[in-house]
């Protein structure tokens, strides 16, 4: 048996599908080649994870026309696929599972593609409104479909021996005056959703001074993607610690970098983006700072999260920038209120790791 994944094309919703390959792999074992469909940056993300046989790159909007729509359904058409499961809702990846010719095609019935599906499932609703609900929650349902059990769902991924090695050299740079053994925090405030989502570089730093002055030792890395380094190396200027840095100024920030730095931290505090989702794979003490987005979109099982929102009438919007202009949402979030937060996180962390 063939089955093919077409998998989401944003970080966060990527690693909220691993649940749905790990049950996938357990069920079918050695009975199904899996095959996942992804962007080609994701195969560093799920790089020593064990769930797929074999992985297609697709970008519809790549230039290289081998990773576009029609290379890629024609490449998966020459070995038909026994199932498809479709985990994007949109009209294209429905699109490319029927011209890929699958047998089944399994996905949500949304955005004018039910009869692109053999399979189509009913989204759920609260009276006429579709019910807001995770990608982890979804994908898992699709397995469901097809027969697989319904499995727990915790995000997983995993670090390579070279990752490690790059983040000894990253940490070791950045902070040669502190002790490797003390607390390192991980933030994040960036996100290619859009600004909405962001809490602020005079906010960040200003957070990193607090855990500098009250948690001794403590060291704070503040993580980036390459289109974000001007952010990144903003809080890290306005705090001007050398307990505050960022990985700005890294030639490479590959996913094995961003991995192996979170997978080690202490807590991380981070916007709803991708690198929430990391720490969540490594079951990292994890403070999550809401705004626009719905959080029943992005939760998983998650034991060691702390969700700060504000229950504002305009909240959530899922809009990209604000469409009244204030930013309430974030801007109001204090930082006293995310700094107690913080080191209560980081007390609770350290009692667990010596117990």
């Amino acid at each position: 048996m063939h089955i093919v994944v077409i998998l989401p094309r944003w970080v966060g919703d990527l690693v909220m599908s691993t649940p749905l390959l790990r049950a996938l792999r357990g069920h079918f074992a050695g009975r199904a080649r899996i095959t996942g469909v992804m962007k080609p940056m994701f195969a560093e993300l799920l790089e020593g994870t064990p769930w797929l046989d074999d992985m297609v790159f697709y970008d519809r909007r790549s230039k290289d026309p081998a990773k576009r729509f029609r290379a890629v359904a024609g490449r998966l058409r020459a070995d038909r696929p026994d199932i498809a499961l479709i985990v994007p809702n949109s009209l294209s990846t429905g699109a490319l599972a029927f011209m890929m010719g699958a047998r089944r095609r399994v996905g949500f019935a949304r955005h004018w593609r039910r009869m692109l599906l053999t399979d189509p499932l009913t989204p759920p609703r609260d009276g006429l409104r579709i019910r807001p609900v995770s990608t982890a929650e979804h994908a898992m349902d699709l397995a469901e479909r097809i027969g697989v059990p319904r499995q727990p769902l915790e995000l997983e991924l995993a670090t390579t021996a070279a990752d490690e090695s790059l983040a000894d050299g990253v940490l070791a740079r950045l902070f040669p005056e502190h002790d490797p053994a003390g607390p390192l925090v991980v933030f994040n405030d960036n996100g290619a959703f859009g600004p909405s989502k962001s809490w602020g570089a005079d906010k960040f730093a200003t957070l990193g001074r607090l855990i500098a002055d009250r948690v001794p030792g403590a060291r704070v890395l503040v993580h980036c993607g390459p289109g974000d380094r001007d952010d990144a190396r903003a809080i890290e200027q306005q705090a001007a610690l050398p307990a505050v840095r960022s990985l700005a100024d890294e030639a490479q920030l590959p996913f094995g970098l961003a991995k192996a730095v979170i997978r080690r931290a202490d807590a991380v505090v981070t916007t709803d983006s991708g690198p929430r989702h990391i720490a969540a794979a490594f079951r990292r003490p994890t403070i999550v700072l809401h705004g626009p987005m719905d959080p029943r979109l992005s939760r998983s099982e998650e034991p060691r999260l702390v969700e700060m929102r504000l229950d504002l009438p305009c909240s959530p919007c899922g809009k990209r920038t604000c469409p009244l202009g204030h930013h309430d949402c974030m801007r109001l979030l204090s930082v006293d209120d995310v700094g107690r937060s913080l080191v209560a996180t980081l007390a609770e962390n350290a009692r667990c790791s010596s117990s």
